[in-house]
């Protein structure tokens, strides 16, 4: 990952709905949700989720994926980690016993 998706990445979940949106799409797993039960369990109008849908997609955080006629979207792990990968790329200076607990908290136990 490049500083300016990194950029894009920290930015989108700066955003208070993008970042809940995001944590919920973490916790349904690879089976996603639907946008507009993504509204409905936050509470928020449909339009301005589908807003956050496109920024934390171009971000590369979450992805659409159809099943039939249904779009369900899914936190794209693999971008998470990218970003992840990015922030911690030169970590504690050539100590990384320091960064294993980070590691460790952030690590699928499932």
């Amino acid at each position: 990952m490049d500083k300016k998706l990194s950029l894009a990445a920290l930015a989108a979940l700066g955003q208070e709905t993008r970042l809940d949106v995001f944590r919920l799409l973490v916790k349904a797993g690879h089976e996603g949700v639907p946008a507009g039960e993504i509204a409905d369990r936050l509470g928020a109008v449909q339009n301005t989720v589908s807003t956050h849908l496109k920024v934390l997609t171009q971000a590369g955080l979450i992805r659409p994926e159809r099943h039939g006629r249904v779009v369900r979207y899914v936190a794209d792990m693999t971008g998470f980690r990218d970003l992840l990968a990015y922030l911690m790329e030169d970590c504690c200076n050539g100590a990384p016993e320091l960064c294993r607990p980070v590691i460790e908290a952030v690590t699928c136990r499932c």
